[in-house]
């Protein structure tokens, strides 16, 4: 535990700045922040020259894109995740002397000596003194953020009628895919499923949805009461996961199941076409511990403790950055 009189900790969050990454070092960095006072930074890498499609072991650590700068004075934590920050990580504590605690979100698939901790997804099956498993991975969710969030777009929301439902879909990635004729199938379920409930639906899109299965899908939808954001304005996502009685999400993203899971509603998992043995694991997970379901038409609900695994490596990244500083 710091002594009270103790300055702020600094803390860089870094990573290659994909929305779905830096969730997750900011959502780290922001829960032990919310335990000690801490000065945040992010870093987003780049590197020049397209180096950045080497190998990661052969990026050499001056090819950094001048607008990343990466220099001293060293923060107390580093957290960082995916390849691009690996050149720098896995050089941190020798820059820095021993003085900066080096964290890794998610697998850094390397040899795991460079880092003080790695806080990876559970269905990784990673192990070792300086892992600290999780289920899914970090995120920035919180009451109070939700709360925040719901406000802010309360307007738009505050009329649309019960049951509200989020649906929130993913796209393409190595194991899943979402063609024209599976959104369209999924399109008819949700709409169906919605119909009977006599709700309303609440869609939004990530980057990685195909264009084609987001044009099909928010045209399927549009009949029904509620809100398909169009990407236009402020990211209303967090504000749907607050109002929503139920949510559905795409089976193909860890974040965004693991976002749902920390509000405590339903989580109703929409099959895609592909699959992988992670992500299996992972859903297997998520029905063990009651908080998700096959999306089978039937909105009934469901409740469970909301999902917090970021606070719990937080407390966990805390006690080891102590213990390493006696």
């Amino acid at each position: 535990m710091a002594p009270a009189s103790a300055p702020p900790l600094t803390i860089w969050a870094v990573s290659d700045g994909r929305a779905g990454i830096e969730a997750q070092v900011l959502g780290l960095a922001e829960a032990v922040a919310r335990v000690r006072p801490a000065e945040i930074t992010v870093k987003r890498i780049g590197w020049r020259g397209g180096l950045g499609r080497l190998p990661w072991r052969l990026i050499p650590p001056w090819a950094l894109k001048a607008e990343t700068p990466v220099a001293p004075p060293w923060p107390d934590i580093w957290i960082a995740a995916g390849r691009a920050t690996l050149p720098l990580t896995t050089r941190m504590r020798r820059w820095s002397g021993g003085r900066t605690f080096v964290v890794q979100a998610q697998d850094p698939r390397t040899g795991l000596r460079p880092f003080d901790l790695v806080i990876p997804p559970s269905h990784d099956g990673l192990s070792g003194s300086n892992i600290f498993p999780i289920l899914g991975s970090p995120n920035r969710l919180s009451a109070d953020k939700l709360a925040a969030e719901l406000a802010r777009f309360e307007a738009r929301i505050a009329p649309l009628p019960h049951p509200r439902v989020a649906v929130i879909i993913g796209g393409r990635s190595k194991a899943f895919d979402l063609p024209p004729d599976r959104a369209s199938t999924m399109a008819d379920e949700i709409a169906r499923a919605a119909g009977a409930a006599g709700g309303s639906l609440m869609v939004s899109f990530t980057r990685r949805t195909p264009a084609a299965a987001r044009e099909i899908i928010a045209r399927r939808l549009a009949g029904r009461p509620g809100w398909i954001w169009d990407g236009t304005g402020d990211n209303p996502y967090f504000a749907f996961l607050a109002a929503a009685d139920a949510i559905l999400v795409t089976e193909d993203s860890t974040n965004l199941a693991t976002d749902a899971a920390a509000t405590g509603k339903p989580v109703h998992v929409l099959a895609m076409t592909g699959a992988g043995a992670k992500f299996a694991r992972f859903h297997a997970d998520l029905r063990a511990r009651g908080v998700a379901r096959p999306f089978c038409g039937d909105l009934t609900p469901w409740a469970y403790p909301p999902i917090d695994e970021t606070s719990r490596a937080a407390e966990a990244l805390l006690r080891r950055y102590d213990a390493a500083r006696l």
